[in-house]
């Protein structure tokens, strides 16, 4: 039984059939969408570099992303959706501030990359630049 076990390695995942690469990213289920945040600028539009406080609250707060993957039900509900889906995967979205699951992902350079999982409803628009959209 312990050889049927899963062994998660920096390298990937290995079983007794051939090792495969380890998916970072979570797959979204049901109605979720998984979203992809920008990081936030490190100065103001007049160079003063902003303070690490100030950073976090534009991540956590942010409004803008892209939208990786829809999961499976996103949309489905032709009640709630008579018009079809708000977005579709390659899309940069407005949400709700603080909607969602956020998260962190280490990519290979070892930096953290910021992520949500929201709900369908939970996109308020489409924007074909998402420069300069922020919060008030």
């Amino acid at each position: 039984m312990a050889e049927a076990l899963a062994e998660v390695s920096s390298v990937g995942i290995e079983t007794n059939e051939e090792p495969r690469a380890a998916r970072k990213l979570p797959e979204p289920k049901g109605y979720k969408i998984l979203i992809g945040l920008p990081l936030p600028d490190k100065t103001t539009d007049g160079g003063i570099l902003k303070a690490p406080s100030t950073l976090e609250v534009e991540e956590v707060g942010s409004i803008v992303g892209f939208v990786i993957e829809l999961g499976p039900d996103a949309y489905s509900d032709k009640v709630r959706f008579p018009s079809g889906a708000y977005c579709k995967e390659g899309d940069f979205v407005v949400m709700r501030s603080y909607s969602g699951t956020r998260f962190k992902v280490k990519d290979e350079e070892g930096k953290y990359q910021e992520f949500r999982l929201i709900n369908d409803d939970s996109v308020e628009a489409v924007v074909e630049d998402p420069r300069g959209v922020s919060q008030i």
